[in-house]
C-alpha cells in the first residue's frame, strides 16, 4: 500500500477528486507539446475519466491519482498504480508538471522522492509508457533512470515501455 503523504517531503500530496478536475485541466492546457504527440487535447471528460480508470484487474484501492501542491498551487499530477503489471512493480500512468515549475529540476526531484518511497515499501521497479517520438518526454524519463524495454501498440498509439529498477 502506498502512503501518499510519504511521496514527497517538499510538497503536500493528496489524492485528487472530481472537484479538482478544473485545476488538473488547467495544468494540462499548459503542456501543449505533450498533447501534440499524443494527438489529443485535454478535456474535462477525459480528466474525469482518468481519475477513475484503472488497468485491467486493478481495483480503485490500488490507484493513486495524486496532486503535489505548494501552498494551494498544483505543482504536478501523477497517476500511480500499485502492483501493476506485477505485485512488486508500480506504474506511472500519467505525470505532468505545471509549466511554471518546468526547467527547474522540480519534476526530477518529485520522481526521485516517489521512487525512493516505492523502494522503501518493497517495490523493485517502476514502469511507464512514453509517447513514441516525443523528445521532451523521452529525455525526461531517460534522465531519471528509466530504460526503454519494449514498444507497444495501444489502439494505434505506439508507446515506448520504460522501466526503472529500484
Amino acid at each position: 500500500m502506498i502512503n501518499v503523504l510519504e511521496l514527497s517531503k517538499k510538497y503536500e500530496v493528496r489524492k485528487l477528486k472530481d472537484s479538482d478536475a478544473e485545476s488538473i485541466l488547467d495544468l494540462c492546457f499548459g503542456n501543449a507539446q505533450f498533447y501534440r504527440y499524443c494527438e489529443a487535447q485535454p478535456t474535462m471528460e477525459q480528466v474525469l475519466n482518468d481519475l477513475h480508470i484503472t488497468p485491467p484487474n486493478i481495483s480503485m484501492s490500488d490507484k493513486y491519482y495524486v496532486g503535489f501542491f505548494e501552498d494551494k498551487t498544483l505543482v504536478a499530477v501523477m497517476d500511480l498504480i500499485d502492483g501493476y503489471p506485477d505485485a512488486d512493480i508500480a506504474y506511472i500512468g500519467f505525470f505532468m508538471l505545471n509549466p511554471i515549475y518546468q526547467g527547474k529540476q522540480i519534476g526530477t526531484a518529485i520522481i526521485e522522492e516517489v521512487t525512493d518511497h516505492l523502494r522503501s515499501i518493497g517495490k523493485t521497479a517502476v514502469r511507464l509508457g512514453i509517447d513514441k517520438g516525443n523528445p521532451q518526454s523521452t529525455h525526461f524519463w531517460k534522465k531519471n533512470g528509466f530504460k526503454i524495454i519494449s514498444e507497444a501498440d495501444v489502439n494505434g498509439w505506439v508507446k515506448l515501455v520504460a522501466e526503472k529498477q529500484l
